[in-house]
């Protein structure tokens, strides 16, 4: 039976015995909605002005070189070869715009699209949406001693804006770190692998929350344990009965690994 983020479920408590708590942002944290309707339509308002405002410098170049690997090409260089630089802007302008209307989740896209926000967040322009019980949670887990990391689609120093910039404040000295698609894709049983390895811990002292659930299938295929996020304005999840069900952070209570309490 699919369980709808619009209904009126009411689940109950998870207890979970973890040491580090993996996190989605979209639908997990932040709403989906923000994400959409604020977030990516900035970037698309301000990439034409960024990309020529910027043009030339370092950090734009690498993110034009994963951006030339994703259109097919060994680098900018041989991407952009022999054309103008009005024309070159042009290129790059229409393969990302069709990156963005495809949501693409590859990294070119996402260090773009973070270099764009950093400007919104640096200026107050963008502001970070946490749902209310997100903020307190985290303290309430740090406090405890859990460390507490970010696996997103976006990139990493999209990840570090938005939580240096919510509206409850700078919420990133509660983060242990972070990763992006450079680590693999979400839904690849690998990049949680990967990840468990980083952070140093068995995968089934760790908890992923997310709210796809093809996603909680790789990291428990992995061997992580992993929880449905039901958040209003996420997609419905056929099959989710197989995983935690929970629509607030508060209904995690978490214990230490070897704790019977």
């Amino acid at each position: 039976m699919a369980v709808s983020a619009g209904s009126s479920i009411s689940a109950p408590t998870v207890s979970l015995a973890t040491r580090c708590l993996l996190l989605d942002i979209e639908g997990t944290t932040s709403s989906i909605q923000f994400v959409h309707n604020e977030m990516f339509p900035f970037a698309r308002r301000e990439l034409e002005g960024y990309i020529e405002s910027h043009w030339g410098e370092a950090e734009l170049e690498g993110a034009l070189d994963e951006l030339a690997r994703e259109a097919g090409f060994a680098d900018r260089h041989a991407w952009l070869s022999g054309i103008a630089d009005s024309a070159a802007r042009q290129r790059i302008m229409e393969f990302v715009l069709q990156l963005m209307d495809r949501d693409a989740k590859v990294t070119g896209l996402k260090q773009l699209q973070g270099l764009v926000w950093r400007g919104g967040f640096e200026t107050g322009n963008l502001q970070a949406h946490l749902f209310d019980d997100v903020p307190g949670a985290l303290k309430r887990w740090r406090d405890a001693g859990l460390e507490i990391r970010i696996y997103s689609s976006g990139s990493v120093e999209s990840q570090q804006l938005f939580f240096g910039h919510t509206i409850a404040g700078n919420l990133l000295p509660l983060f242990s770190g972070h990763y992006d698609t450079r680590v693999g894709g979400k839904r690849e049983v690998a990049s949680y692998l990967t990840i468990a390895r980083d952070i140093g811990l068995p995968p089934d002292e760790i908890v992923f929350v997310s709210d796809v659930e093809a996603e909680l299938e790789a990291a428990q295929t992995a061997g992580l344990q992993a929880v449905l996020s039901v958040r209003p304005g996420n997609a419905d999840q056929p099959g989710s009965s197989r995983f935690p069900v929970i629509c607030s952070f508060d209904q995690l209570q978490i214990r230490t690994p070897g704790d019977p309490s």
